[in-house]
């Protein structure tokens, strides 16, 4: 991600259990990008694939114990359609 990016814009009920002040989505990608897999709508998808990008997301999707094997496929399949840039 370029120095300096702006925060990815997400809805806050997201992280509801973080104080949103405190969210550092450097420090969080995890937590952000499974969120986003699992509750996102296509706007936040754009949002943290202009922050993060592809590949990263992939990664956190692939390790990640807290998705199941539909959203891991899902992720790959969405980032591929065209649909996000």
């Amino acid at each position: 991600m370029p120095a300096g990016s702006p925060d990815p814009v997400i809805r806050k009920h997201l992280l509801w259990e973080y104080e949103w002040e405190n969210v550092d989505f450097s420090r969080m990608a995890t937590v952000v990008v499974e969120r986003v897999i699992e509750r996102g709508n296509p706007f936040e998808w754009q949002e943290i694939v202009n922050f993060y990008g592809g590949e990263k997301i992939l990664n956190i999707a692939a390790k990640s114990t807290r998705l199941d094997s539909k959203h891991k496929n899902f992720t790959g399949i969405y980032l591929q359609s065209g649909f996000i840039r």
